[in-house]
């Protein structure tokens, strides 16, 4: 397995076809044919002397060999991209890009309106946003299978950069004309109430309840259920209250009867975190949009 017969182009084509885990989706994102990209990996296989990928319904799944290679090759490879980027500006208005960007469903609706406003002069850029699993994102964007990834603040390793981009704080709603929506919201009367918790959890306490145990009081749940939207929909139609982050609460203000109000007491704010690879994060494209999310945290 001398280096001297290895292509160093086919370990670009290596590395795309595990990030994309597909030859379809490599051959796009590298600008090939499909079978271009497939001689190439005929081409790895025979160096290698092993299938390097096989296919998994709509998958390429990489082998054992496969990933133990990529673990010490991408090091090696991602220097040699780097020295290479630093030679080579990105330029938004001209070149062709595609960013993957980790989100949740309410961060969704609060980030990608903005954002997208903001890139409507870069009509070559793509933007790819989806779901990822919290206990996956390091590893995604190890992989290169995320660009960026925006959630609270999570325990990471030292690979994983990250930045505040924005403190959410919680506030109250209440449809409009609910009787605590006519003075200021006091303890007595967020306590007389029932409530909504927003969770993907079945059970245990919100963050604003950790305050509230705090102080010796309780709330009493009366739904609890996984997406605010839905929880909106019930506070329109229902005397329960619901306690979330005002950026989202604001946008749904805006197409619901719903009354925001200050909560009785300071609760903790939600942190908001920009988290990416030390790998990647000089690379001229990616510095690009890492500035266009900050500017529309």
């Amino acid at each position: 397995m001398a280096l001297n017969r290895l292509d160093l182009n086919l370990l670009h084509v290596f590395d795309t076809i595990y990030r994309e885990g597909s030859l379809t989706r490599a051959a796009k994102a590298l600008h090939l044919t499909q079978p271009a990209v497939s001689h190439s990996l005929s081409r790895l296989r025979d160096h290698f002397d092993d299938p390097l990928f096989t296919r998994q319904g709509n998958q390429m799944v990489p082998t054992p060999l496969a990933r133990r290679f990529l673990e010490s090759m991408r090091p090696g490879l991602t220097q040699i991209q780097g020295a290479v980027n630093q030679f080579h500006a990105f330029d938004p208005a001209t070149q062709r890009k595609t960013y993957s960007l980790g989100l949740r469903d309410i961060l969704e609706s609060t980030f990608l309106p903005r954002l997208m406003k903001r890139l409507d002069a870069y009509p070559e850029l793509e933007i790819v946003s989806q779901r990822t699993a919290r206990r996956d994102m390091e590893t995604q964007l190890a992989a290169g299978k995320l660009d960026f990834s925006v959630d609270v603040l999570l325990p990471v390793s030292n690979q994983t950069a990250h930045e505040l981009l924005r403190r959410d704080r919680l506030v109250v709603l209440a449809r409009d004309g609910h009787s605590l929506t006519a003075k200021t919201m006091d303890m007595e009367g967020y306590l007389s109430a029932k409530h909504i918790l927003v969770s993907s959890r079945t059970e245990g306490p919100g963050i604003e309840d950790f305050e509230l145990s705090r102080l010796g009081v309780q709330r009493s749940i009366r739904l609890r259920c996984q997406h605010y939207y839905a929880a909106c929909r019930v506070v329109e139609d229902t005397d329960l209250l619901l306690t979330m982050p005002e950026a989202y609460a604001r946008i749904i203000a805006e197409r619901a009867n719903i009354r925001i109000m200050d909560p009785p007491v300071d609760l903790p704010s939600i942190d908001v975190h920009l988290y990416w690879h030390k790998a990647y994060e000089r690379e001229p494209a990616l510095i690009w949009f890492r500035e266009q999310l900050k500017a529309v945290s």
